[in-house]
């Protein structure tokens, strides 16, 4: 109930059925911060209220990965001798492996999340861009809950954390824009086209074989690095590593990956604002 009064009070300042330009709808958005709180303390309580562990149940994935391509990578393979990590295994995959979890996190979540409010947007108007925005601050507790143990792991090793720290809130943005660029297409094509929801995801988890998640960018030869560079999560990987880790800067090359995603995050605003007053339709 708290959620219709707290819309009906925003409506009260903002009724128009006017289209808005991408700049009013970030002035209605912000007019609706409260909502995506909202939205993403009832996800949080959905997701972890009927679970033994709680919040820390989102941590026993990547922990669970971990414990498996550590052994694999590093004890069979030996992947840091030959490839001369200087970085502890654990410690190495964990710092890749945070940012790949939160992307897609938001992938998945920010793409279903229109589908999963049919009775809200049936019964009650609110901008849409609501729903999807809501999943980051839900990615961001367990992106905090998975540094805590990044934490432990650093301490453990005892790795002490550089300058290069206070540049971590910059890539952890490219983070989420990186994802929400897929998500809020996702979100918006899903409601009409139900097959982008299985078949999106399904084809992203692959793409951690194709990104320096749990090797390095050095892996692939020469002529091959550019794989690396197209890749926007292999960008926003390698900047956790550096300001968490100290490892090299990274490169001026990865700015190539994020074309791409820029093109996809206006391009899906524009197409999520084209189609949000006809979301109802389909619901």
């Amino acid at each position: 109930m708290y959620i219709f009064a707290l819309i009906m009070e925003v409506k009260k300042k903002i009724i128009t059925s006017k289209k808005h330009g991408i700049f009013a709808n970030i002035i209605r958005l912000y007019k609706f911060r409260r909502l995506i709180i909202i939205f993403a303390k009832r996800d949080i309580k959905v997701q972890y209220a009927q679970t033994f562990l709680g919040l820390l149940s989102s941590v026993l994935q990547p922990l669970t990965a971990l414990v498996v391509f550590t052994f694999f990578f590093d004890k069979l393979i030996h992947l840091r001798e030959q490839f001369n990590i200087t970085t502890p295994y654990p410690l190495f995959a964990f710092t890749g492996m945070i940012p790949w979890y939160y992307f897609t996190m938001l992938i998945g979540n920010a793409g279903t999340s229109l589908s999963q409010s049919e009775h809200l947007i049936k019964k009650i108007f609110f901008p849409k861009l609501v729903l999807p925005l809501s999943k980051v601050l839900v990615g961001l507790v367990e992106l905090g809950i998975s540094m805590i143990f990044l934490i432990i792991l650093l301490v453990a090793y005892q790795y002490e954390p550089t300058i290069n720290l206070l540049y971590l809130p910059i890539f952890i943005i490219l983070n989420i824009i990186t994802g929400l660029s897929v998500g809020i297409w996702l979100s918006a094509l899903t409601i009409r086209y139900r097959d982008f929801h299985h078949f999106i995801p399904y084809l992203i988890s692959f793409g951690i074989w194709l990104t320096p998640v749990f090797y390095p960018g050095t892996i692939f030869p020469a002529d091959k690095t550019y794989l690396i560079y197209i890749n926007p999560m292999a960008g926003v990987i390698a900047g956790y590593r550096w300001s968490i880790l100290g490892e090299n800067l990274p490169v001026v090359e990865y700015l190539v990956g994020f074309i791409p995603v820029i093109i996809l995050f206006i391009t899906g605003l524009f197409y999520f604002r084209k189609v949000e007053n006809k979301v109802v339709d389909y619901v």
